[in-house]
């Protein structure tokens, strides 16, 4: 359990504070008087491949406090939790965290015999960049985050790199109770990444899995949306999908690779029950 709540925090964050006006400088302009910080309860259910390319899914249900913080460095948002390094009108700098739910292999098929896969914590910078504002409700921005990847199981364990460059189309309603994005990213991984969710060492070979090595190279391509909808000042309900094609991954022959598609998908509520009385300054 443990490690099911480290591997929701990031998301339970960035899911709960996406209800919100979007918070970066590459984004619509914002009006004034957000709180510093608010406190509250997630309540929501996500379901995913077990891993990339995986003909077994994650499904989970769960409830943990969410954070949003707007400091002028250190930022708990829709984008995650990091230290904002660099802000302009056009760019901005951050160092920010991810997180993705672990999977015992003997609940995957095609890994039964293997070592679990952990918890997957994902550290390193981002560089989000403005290419178009279209009105003072939606715009356009590229993001470019590379990131370390930290397995937690047993200890922790520094398992490789990935790249994911992304489109990110974002627009709210005037009211500013409506918040709604889109996405369009591929995933690249270092030889150790890939060899965490593709490889096949002599030991673990079976007649139906043979040996495999991995290689690096693109793990999969991705589109997803998120929509948001603030019910009142606490209480806020929002919903995401991501369908992901890996059929073009470098790994796509790996005997633990079984589909080309994958859809990912979450619902949730957010109530908000502790606010600051002071005002974020950005």
């Amino acid at each position: 359990m443990n490690k099911l709540l480290l591997a929701f925090a990031g998301l339970a964050c960035s899911l709960t504070a996406s209800a919100q006006i979007i918070d970066s400088a590459v984004s619509p302009s914002e009006p004034p008087g957000r709180p510093l910080w608010e406190l509250g309860l997630g309540l929501g259910a996500i379901s995913t491949p077990a891993y990339p390319g995986a003909d077994d899914r994650e499904t989970r249900v769960l409830a943990i406090p969410t954070l949003i913080y707007r400091g002028k460095i250190f930022r708990a948002d829709q984008s995650g939790i990091g230290a904002r390094l660099f802000r302009s009108e056009v760019a901005e700098l951050d160092v920010g965290l991810a997180a993705s739910l672990p999977a015992k292999s003997d609940d995957v098929a095609a890994r039964v015999g293997m070592p679990d896969l952990g918890a997957l914590g994902e550290f390193g910078p981002r560089l989000k960049l403005r290419l178009a504002r279209f009105d003072a409700h939606s715009g356009l921005r590229a993001e470019l985050p590379l990131r370390a990847v930290f397995e937690v199981r047993s200890g922790v364990r520094h398992q490789g790199y990935t790249f994911e460059p992304r489109l990110v189309y974002e627009r709210r309603s005037a009211d500013g109770k409506w918040m709604f994005d889109t996405q369009l990213s591929a995933v690249v991984g270092d030889g150790k990444i890939n060899r965490y969710f593709y490889e096949v060492a002599p030991q673990y070979a079976t007649a139906s899995r043979p040996a495999y090595a991995a290689r690096s190279g693109l793990v999969l391509v991705r589109a997803g949306a998120f929509a948001a909808r603030q019910i009142n000042p606490d209480v806020r309900v929002f919903g995401y999908v991501r369908a992901e094609n890996y059929g073009v991954g470098a790994n796509d022959d790996s005997p633990l690779h079984r589909k080309n598609n994958g859809v990912s998908g979450g619902i949730g509520v957010s109530w908000t029950f502790w606010r600051s009385q002071s005002m974020a300054r950005d």
